[in-house]
């Protein structure tokens, strides 16, 4: 799989080559152009662009590189976007010329003209739909660029899904919050604005960054901007390679703003990506450069029904786009089909209909009823789990507020017995109540879990803990964890 990034000057590749472990060998490249790449997210030259992607590819590793499959992730601007309110009333049926309906109104496009899928996300009684497009005159001029090379785009994914991906996990779906995401640079702060339901707007926000200017000040100057245009910013994820250096406490403090470093949230909610991935031993994966190129490898795991390369748009009622099959059979398959069925109904007709011979009739003798004793009632058992203490994956997540409490509540547990216990700030630090998400097929983890801390907390918010995660048991903390 290779996941290629292009902006106005930059390029980055991330090429993922399956092992036979399914671990994912990982060879990457970047490079600033002087020359321009993109202008207003198309191609400023197609002949420029082939040779800069031929050179990503070729630098990336000393191996040859056979993959010819491409998923293409461009700017934002390369993109038209739409993002509407869906009547609680509109049938499904109507949906599709609902959509081609607003794109007309409000883009001036036409859905048959372009590229494009959609989604519809639902939360608290509100239908939100987020639509993405790209038209096909500018999807041809990528497709020529990468026919000079050899390629075929695959997958066509904007930069702000690949980034709303990474961190999506940390949203709680009682709580809306407007969150705007940073990317980092030497020189400049890039930045995008979501909510809950995603990208709440397609304007990216950018700032150079003065030898004597502090990123802090900019971002406090951008939060009072936003609040006085009626948008409190809750957080703020923080990305790219400059990223690497802040210090969460001081740097919220300084921003007025609670500041999530993407360094802290990959290896807390995405640990198992990481993992897949197998980097050569004289070199190290500089995730926070490649972050559109990591969010768009999870991208393509957990959606893979969302795309732009597909006719037509797809209608899903949840966060993660989902769409059916279409399933199509030959016309010999459907008529031996419709022939099985009608030889098989005819002769179970025959057969209730037959009458059987006096003599034999009459050879067949009917039981005679008999009473049975009514059985006692059994007695219910309490399931024994199938896994013991150790066998659990703890993640620890301080929701408090109160600084080494995760620590604390980790040494309460190892006291205990559970021996695989991580710990972690949380996506907030605004927890009341502790809260412990637990996988399906561990279930009764919580029943242990809250037992073992009844004398700390009288009761825990359960919830559901996704199966693609890396730990058995996430437990937030909250203040009234004693």
């Amino acid at each position: 799989m290779i996941y290629l990034y292009i902006d106005e000057h930059n390029i980055k590749l991330l090429n993922l080559k399956k092992t036979m472990l399914g671990q994912q060998e990982t060879f990457f490249f970047a490079k600033k152009h002087e020359a321009k790449l993109l202008d207003d997210g198309r191609p400023a030259n197609i002949d420029l662009l082939a040779s800069a992607i031929k050179e990503a590819l070729n630098l990336a590793s000393t191996q040859p590189v056979n993959d010819k499959n491409i998923t293409l992730i461009l700017p934002q601007n390369a993109f038209s976007f739409l993002r509407t309110e869906v009547p609680a009333d509109i049938a499904p049926t109507a949906m599709n010329s609902f959509i081609r309906d607003k794109v007309r109104s409000s883009l001036a496009a036409d859905t048959d003209e372009m590229a494009n899928d959609c989604f519809i996300v639902e939360s608290n009684k509100q239908k939100i739909l987020t639509f993405y497009a790209l038209g096909r005159e500018i999807l041809a001029q990528y497709q020529q660029a990468f026919n000079l090379i050899d390629l075929k785009i695959r997958a066509l994914i904007p930069d702000t899904l690949a980034y709303f991906k990474l961190f999506d996990k940390t949203l709680r779906s009682e709580k809306k919050e407007t969150i705007l995401y940073i990317n980092y640079e030497k020189n400049q702060v890039v930045g995008y604005l979501y909510d809950s339901l995603g990208l709440l707007s397609d304007k990216k926000w950018t700032n150079q960054i003065d030898a004597d200017e502090k990123i802090e000040k900019l971002l406090k100057d951008k939060a009072t901007e936003l609040e006085e245009k009626k948008t409190k910013l809750n957080r703020i994820i923080l990305s790219g390679p400059e990223s690497e250096t802040v210090r969460q406490d001081t740097f919220t403090k300084a921003v007025g703003v609670w500041t999530n470093p993407l360094k802290r949230i990959i290896p807390n909610f995405y640990q198992e990506y990481l993992k897949m991935l197998v980097v050569p031993s004289h070199k190290q994966f500089p995730i926070l450069e490649y972050d559109a190129c990591f969010g768009a490898f999870i991208f393509s795991q957990e959606d893979k029904n969302f795309s732009l390369m597909k006719n037509g748009a797809k209608i899903t009622s949840s966060a993660n786009p989902i769409s059916l099959p279409t399933i199509s059979l030959p016309k010999r398959e459907l008529l031996i089909f419709a022939a099985s069925f009608i030889l098989s109904f005819i002769f179970f007709i025959l057969i209730t209909n037959f009458k059987l011979p006096a003599t034999l009739s009459s050879l067949v003798k009917k039981p005679a009823p008999t009473s049975s004793p009514t059985p006692a009632p059994l007695p219910t058992a309490t399931p024994t789990p199938a896994f013991t203490k150790t066998d659990l994956k703890i993640k620890v997540l301080n929701g408090s507020g109160v600084a080494g409490k995760a620590g604390d509540v980790r040494d309460i547990l190892k006291g205990k017995g559970y021996t695989d216990v991580l710990t972690g700030n949380a996506d907030s630090y605004d927890y009341t109540q502790s809260e412990l998400q637990v996988k399906d097929n561990k279930q009764q983890a919580a029943a242990m879990i809250e037992q073992d801390l009844k004398a700390y907390e009288s009761s825990f918010k359960v919830t559901t803990l996704s199966a693609t995660n890396s730990a058995d048991v996430i437990l937030i903390v909250g203040s009234k964890f004693k």
